[in-house]
């Protein structure tokens, strides 16, 4: 068992350090992460520049690009082989609901899908790592289910799991969820720079709009980890027939 690990904290994080650690005895570890935070990069590639590989004292390799650079390299040419698993993580907040739209830890995870890899993302529900030790059991026993009873008439499979930060015996077990839904996001928060120029930071996520019985903001608010299996298929299904009504009206 070869098991890819990257995230979109660093390579230096804590969560990457206590993921590695704790998949270490389930086989091969092997970590590529950025160089630096890349929080919120999505599924980005870069296109317009060379990547280069290090390594860092503690064995983990770093790039200078996105996390799905990550393991995007690492898959179709810095590894000697392909691994068995991809796992991301573990992630300093939540990545429920519209955040997987953005976080760069379901994209790590994503990319893995992409190439044919099963994958997991694993992510702390609040900021901080308290009780990133929780965090770091349940993606070992997870993973270690998944590697026993890996659901071959699925195929490869994302998985995107979400753990409340809680002492592990008080956690309410684990609840198969969808994706709710969060209000549309803060303003921007305008400020102006030393030089006198006006500058923007991103606002704040929205609050959870959908997040009832069934939904990952619903199980982690319970005390329960979310686990919700996401697909990479982003066609409006509902919607096809309606806009096949419409469409015809294009032909005249």
């Amino acid at each position: 068992m070869r098991i890819l690990i990257s995230n979109d904290d660093g390579y230096f994080s804590p969560g990457i350090q206590a993921l590695a650690s704790a998949l270490e005895p389930l086989g091969e570890v092997v970590v590529v992460a950025p160089e630096r935070d890349r929080s919120g990069a999505s599924n980005s590639l870069t296109l317009d520049r060379p990547l280069t590989v290090r390594k860092a004292a503690s064995g983990f390799m770093y790039i200078n690009g996105t996390p799905t650079d990550c393991v995007h390299v690492a898959i179709t040419g810095l590894l000697d082989r392909r691994p068995d698993l991809v796992c991301s993580g573990i992630n300093d907040g939540a990545n429920m609901g519209d955040d997987t739209i953005y976080s760069g830890t379901v994209a790590a995870a994503m990319e893995g899908l992409l190439l044919g890899v099963p994958a997991f993302a694993f992510s702390l529900v609040s900021k901080g790592y308290a009780h990133l030790d929780t965090a770091a059991q349940v993606a070992r026993r997870v993973v270690e289910h998944y590697v026993a009873d890996p659901l071959p008439d699925q195929g490869p499979m994302l998985f995107n799991v979400n753990i409340p930060n809680l002492p592990v015996k008080s956690l309410r077990g684990i609840e198969v969820t969808r994706l709710g839904k969060r209000h549309v996001a803060e303003p921007v928060i305008r400020a102006t720079s030393p030089r006198g120029e006006t500058v923007y930071w991103i606002g704040p996520a929205g609050s959870a709009k959908d997040a009832g019985p069934g939904t990952d903001f619903h199980a982690t608010a319970s005390g329960a980890v979310s686990l919700t299996p996401l697909d990479i298929d982003l066609t409006g299904r509902e919607s096809l027939s309606a806009v096949t009504r419409w469409a015809a009206g294009l032909d005249g």
